[in-house]
């Protein structure tokens, strides 16, 4: 336990910039205080004292703010940023180098007890808030955006955002090592950019119609105006001819 807690102190110096060393991520960081006493817990609940590790698991999330199941199996050198509202079910799985922020949710979507909850692979970002939902795996390196419902797998290596969560193409394009919140994409928002560009170059081109037939602005004619009569029409239209016969 000495060896997992000392690598999950490093991974919160390695992804917090503010962590000014190892004595104040021990002292100040509830993420590693909740990973450790998980363990605790787990052990007792590995070796048949369920009761015990479930007071132990809720004895830490009275202190930290973080819900871990003692029956999650959480890898050496994971970091919970922040943590407050972290929520891990019992099947869980996260591997090595994991980033978990605030708020996220590692939900189960079934009733039967058997594997229900997310497996994390190796260095994957979760972002605030965000739900992963039912016992699919997340590869090794993907990114979950904030606030994103994931219900589907998630290749490695894949930026997921929105809800439901939809694995956002970007060809050549690279996030840092960690999550860049601000840099993600938005399909949503991309579709409604679309459609008001759309809405621009048919409200220009309706502008030059107008123009061009000598209409007032917003003109709507009225049938009398869009049906020439019998003496309006041209000796040859096909319509005359067709009444003369």
């Amino acid at each position: 336990m000495i060896r997992a807690l000392l690598r999950d102190v490093e991974a919160a110096i390695r992804h917090d910039p503010a962590a000014q060393g190892a004595a104040e991520v021990l002292l100040a960081y509830p993420g590693i205080h909740a990973l450790a006493l998980h363990r605790v817990s787990h052990l007792l609940w590995k070796r048949g004292f369920s009761l015990v590790a479930r007071l132990s698991s809720h004895y830490n999330r009275f202190l930290t703010g973080v819900e871990i199941h003692p029956g999650a199996e959480i890898a050496d050198g994971v970091f919970i940023d922040h943590g407050m509202g972290v929520v891990i079910g019992e099947t869980s799985v996260i591997e090595e180098g994991c980033l978990i922020y605030k708020g996220v949710v590692l939900g189960g979507t079934l009733l039967e007890r058997r594997t229900r909850h997310p497996h994390l692979h190796r260095n994957v970002v979760v972002g605030s808030n965000a739900c992963i939902l039912g016992a699919i795996h997340v590869g090794e390196g993907a990114r979950i955006g904030s606030g994103s419902v994931v219900i589907r797998d998630v290749p490695p290596g894949a930026t997921v955002v929105g809800v439901p969560g939809r694995i956002v193409p970007e060809p050549g394009r690279r996030f840092s090592e960690e999550l860049d919140h601000a840099s993600l994409p938005d399909p949503m928002a991309d579709v409604m950019r679309a459609l008001a560009g759309r809405e621009e170059a048919l409200a220009a081109r309706l502008a030059r119609l107008e123009q061009a037939l000598n209409l007032a602005p917003g003109h709507m004619p009225s049938e009398a105006e869009g049906a020439p009569d019998e003496k309006e029409r041209q000796p040859g239209d096909g319509s005359a001819r067709r009444g003369a016969g």
